[in-house]
């Protein structure tokens, strides 16, 4: 008897979806082995950077630039790299930002002297946007519309895993082993990925975005003038507004939370890397969750999360003295800051249309613009003497902005 069913929906514009499989393929766990790499890229060098300072005889002012360094090149190759590759097969373009972050890793491991190793980390950096960028578009198309949000959320499933599990072990590697090794470690990830990608993301993705419809065709110009036209939807920089405001909120208060973990909570030194593996774990369970709420409703779920995310940090920020109710505090942080995740990609790709991919793109560097300016506002009320605590309540305004904008956007669109 043939099904009777309604045909499923579009989150977003409740337009009619075309068929596709409902089953999560094997080719978004080559994805999460990239995340995985690329994360643990990103998050590890912190836990080294006395080692860095050291070998290569420089002030920690200078280590920490491999930190920012690396960020900004994430904001920049973001855009750049994603629009630059924006005719070329997605697959493709997969392959050889792994390549980029293989060479990039190698540079890290052999670096000598400090300019190779910087040289190395913005090589690596450059592919980090334009990989989460375009890998969540093609996540997305591999699924039917209403798996969408969890397919992306699987994909920064490594990204999290890398910070409960590859941060630590990395940490411990270039502990015993020295910092490089750490890096080696790294670069051997990246060509598991690569063959990894290679093999299981199929080539149908070159030719089919999340909606269903054919990838744009033409000439380099033209394809650049169809990414573009994404902008034109204002509900695509309000998205990116509520991505800058809702993570830079949560990770304003993560940059400084050693410092209130020991001045203000009263925790050893020794104690906070273990506490930040709670924290590590909320972003991961989060993840996961916000992919699942984001796949019955994205509107309802960013706005739920982004309001739970508020209301937790307020809380953490008058209950900051008990160590308990810190330690809640931080999982639900890392919970509520990346159930939002998910939900955010895939507001912006929906609301991008047919041009989908530099929007994807550019919404993974408005993530890096949001943790800078969130560090930014932190570090302007330590120096104003509020104390570490101004962190969180400076974050939980953020988030509450993050909030009130989406609410607007949502107003408007209706």
């Amino acid at each position: 008897m043939a099904s009777t069913s309604a045909p499923q929906l579009d989150l977003v514009t409740d337009t009619p979806l075309a068929p596709r499989s409902s089953r999560l393929p094997l080719g978004l766990l080559a994805l999460a082995v990239g995340g995985f790499g690329i994360g643990l890229t990103e998050f590890v060098i912190a836990g080294l950077l006395p080692e860095v300072a050291r070998d290569f005889a420089v002030t920690e002012t200078a280590a920490g630039w491999l930190i920012s360094g690396y960020a900004l090149s994430v904001a920049v190759g973001g855009v750049a790299l994603t629009l630059a590759a924006s005719r070329l097969p997605r697959k493709q373009v997969l392959l050889g930002l792994m390549v980029l972050f293989i060479v990039g890793n190698l540079l890290s491991a052999i670096g000598t002297p400090y300019a190779v190793m910087m040289t190395g980390r913005v090589i690596a950096a450059l592919c980090h946007g334009a990989f989460f960028g375009i890998g969540s578009v093609v996540a997305a198309s591999l699924v039917t519309k209403e798996r969408a949000a969890s397919a992306i959320a699987l994909m920064f499933a490594g990204l999290t895993t890398a910070n409960v599990l590859g941060v630590p072990l990395g940490t411990l590697l270039g502990q015993q082993l020295g910092w490089r090794s750490t890096f080696w470690a790294i670069t051997g990830i990246g060509i598991v990925a690569l063959a990894a990608i290679a093999a299981l993301v199929p080539t149908s993705v070159n030719d089919r975005d999340p909606d269903g419809s054919g990838t744009h065709r033409g000439t380099w110009a033209a394809g650049i003038r169809h990414e573009l036209s994404a902008f034109a939807n204002r509900q695509v920089w309000f998205s990116l507004l509520v991505t800058v405001l809702g993570f830079g909120g949560m990770f304003g208060a993560f940059t400084y939370i050693a410092f209130t973990l020991t001045e203000v909570s009263g925790f050893s030194s020794g104690a906070v890397p273990w506490l930040l593996i709670l924290f590590g774990v909320g972003l991961f369970v989060g993840n996961l969750l916000g992919g699942r709420g984001a796949n019955r409703s994205v509107p309802r779920t960013l706005i739920t999360v982004l309001a739970a995310l508020t209301v937790v940090m307020v809380g953490f920020a008058l209950t900051a003295e008990s160590q308990v109710l810190t330690m809640l505090a931080l999982v639900l942080m890392g919970a509520f800051g990346f159930a939002t995740v998910p939900g955010l990609q895939l507001r912006i790709m929906s609301n991008a249309g047919s041009a989908p991919t530099l929007a994807s793109g550019a919404n993974i560097a408005a993530f890096n613009v949001g943790n800078a300016l969130g560090a930014w506002l932190g570090g302007v009320t330590i120096a104003a003497g509020l104390g570490y605590v101004s962190t969180i309540w400076a974050g939980a305004a953020m988030a509450g902005a993050a909030l009130l904008t989406l609410l607007i956007a949502e107003r408007v669109r209706s």
